[in-house]
């Protein structure tokens, strides 16, 4: 079932007030995030939809500090990052965990490197034994007997579930996932979403998803529709969330 998080706290992690965004310049500029006004609680996960070319990776890579606000405000863990510097946007980072389409492994590293890499970024782990939490969140992707296979010798869904180890294995305050169910199988993205949605509801992690896979939609919190840059209003979030229940029976 689709629910609104129930009775969240009163300040939100991520509050966007009248964002835009553009690209490029002159003649050739595009506006490519229009007015956007949306506040996203701790716990909550959010799927965001909408056409290709609409603005959904946009807003997403803005909202984990790979793009600096240009006009509006944009507050994450109650910091302004519109005018942020460098070191600012390097610090909200080390707090979000990324699962991009391509998995971005290093090559040279096998998997459990790979996973472990994210908790060396982070003081609070150099006391663990990051070789054995790296292989846990392994175990928990079906990829125990992968551990010590090289990106080279795993499978597009195994390189793709070693990457989201990599994201979830750290605990981030935030997690950002671009089309992350996109290289796997059914029951391998399944997995993927139950552990997110575990994630969301174990450690408070906020969870923004860009997907067009209407098989998962139905762990969303929310669902949010980017068209043309702009949010849709709630009357066309209701419509879309009730045709995909209908295209799902």
């Amino acid at each position: 079932m689709f629910s609104e998080q129930a009775l969240p706290p009163l300040q939100p992690l991520i509050s966007l007030k009248h964002v835009n965004h553009w690209f490029g310049t002159g003649e050739e500029r595009k506006h490519a995030l229009k007015d956007i006004s949306l506040d996203i609680y701790p716990g909550q996960l959010v799927i965001c939809t909408g056409p290709s070319g609409s603005g959904k990776t946009t807003l997403l890579t803005m909202l984990g500090g790979l793009r600096s606000c240009q006009d509006g405000s944009l507050k994450i863990l109650g910091e302004e990052l519109n005018g942020a510097s460098k070191e600012q946007l390097a610090k909200l980072r080390l707090n979000v965990g990324f699962i991009f389409q391509a998995h971005n492994l290093m090559m040279f590293l096998n998997a459990r490197k790979n996973v472990r890499l994210s908790l060396e970024l982070h003081d609070k782990y150099y006391e663990s034994d990051m070789d054995l939490l790296a292989e846990e969140m392994l175990c928990k992707l079906g990829l125990g007997d992968r551990v010590d296979y090289f990106p080279a010798n795993l499978s597009g869904g195994q390189r793709q579930r070693v990457a989201i180890a990599r994201a979830l294995v750290s605990r981030p305050k935030i997690l950002l996932g671009d089309e992350p169910t996109a290289a796997l199988d059914k029951e391998s993205g399944r997995t993927v979403v139950n552990l997110m949605k575990e994630l969301a509801e174990t450690e408070k992690t906020t969870i923004i998803m860009v997907t067009h896979d209407n098989k998962i939609l139905d762990v969303a919190d929310r669902i949010i529709i980017v068209e043309d840059g702009r949010l849709a209003g709630k009357e066309e979030e209701e419509a879309f969330v009730s045709k995909m229940r209908d295209d799902s029976h």
